[in-house]
């Protein structure tokens, strides 16, 4: 993108204006950028036109790049009616090309040209991003409620993509009932297939709240268990029946499970010695 990646980017004083009003206000239209800046449309243009060519915004629809590549001679007049503009359509215009963000938002212009900021992150991302998927297999944006740390989706998506194209791990729909985007390492997807062909056994599994497999409320119905350890949530064919919590257990079914069953389940590890051969 740059002919000299590490030294700084050459802004000018309105692309800088129209950078910082994004970084901001996130997704905004061209009118909103003029009010914002209080910027000539024509220089809010050409900030856009800088900022487009070193790949730091861009558009939510094709016509507001399209209209930059338009000669600057031949570019629409502003301030035209709507009427207007639905009648003549040869053009693009950018006043009506839809929303303007920035393609890159948690870097800065000075960032974006010597590499090292976005690249540390890139880095420290893409290890977290594998972290995930070693951990549950498959991975998804809703997985991220369970975790602290400040990556998001867009972020994590973007490793995602790069790491699909190479063919490192498969992109899809894998866990009904979740939306949105879903990737997945390929020895997990046979895992998943194997699981759903085995019939019901009835097995009661107990599980730490501070288990990263604690994901009631996320992948199951109903309430979130604070990921502690003193917490426990029981499983009954993958499916939750019954949690300890803050020293109280609570259902969270109706499952045929017996209250003796639930509690030798979640209690048995908090009993004295003597009274655990009682629960066995």
């Amino acid at each position: 993108m740059l002919t000299q990646p590490h030294s700084a980017i050459e802004l000018s004083i309105g692309s800088q204006a129209v950078f910082e009003t994004l970084q901001r206000g996130g997704a905004l239209f061209f009118t909103e950028l003029v009010r914002r800046r209080g910027l000539l449309p024509s220089q809010v243009e050409e900030a856009l036109s800088q900022l487009a060519a070193l790949g730091l915004v861009t558009s939510d629809i094709f016509d507001g790049l399209r209209a930059l590549l338009v000669p600057s001679n031949k570019r629409p007049t502003f301030g035209r009616n709507t009427g207007k503009r639905r009648r003549k359509t040869t053009l693009a215009s950018i006043e009506f090309a839809g929303r303007w963000s920035l393609l890159r938002s948690n870097i800065s212009p000075q960032a974006s040209a010597n590499g090292a900021g976005s690249s540390a992150r890139d880095t420290a991302v893409e290890k977290f991003a594998r972290t995930l998927l070693g951990r549950y297999g498959v991975v998804f944006r809703r997985l991220l409620e369970r975790e602290s740390l400040g990556v998001s989706w867009y972020e994590l998506g973007r490793i995602y993509r790069r790491l699909e194209a190479r063919g490192e791990i498969r992109g899809g729909y894998f866990v009904g009932g979740i939306s949105g985007e879903q990737f997945a390492l390929p020895e997990a997807i046979g895992l998943l297939r194997s699981i759903r062909k085995m019939p019901p056994n009835d097995k009661l599994i107990t599980l730490s709240g501070a288990d990263p497999l604690n994901l009631q409320g996320i992948l199951t119905l109903g309430p979130r268990i604070a990921a502690l350890t003193t917490n426990r949530i029981l499983f009954r064919d993958g499916l939750p029946v019954a949690a300890l919590e803050a020293g109280e257990i609570r259902k969270l079914t109706d499952a045929p499970v017996s209250d003796l069953q639930i509690e030798t389940a979640l209690r048995v590890g908090k009993l004295r010695p003597s009274l655990r051969p009682y629960y066995k």
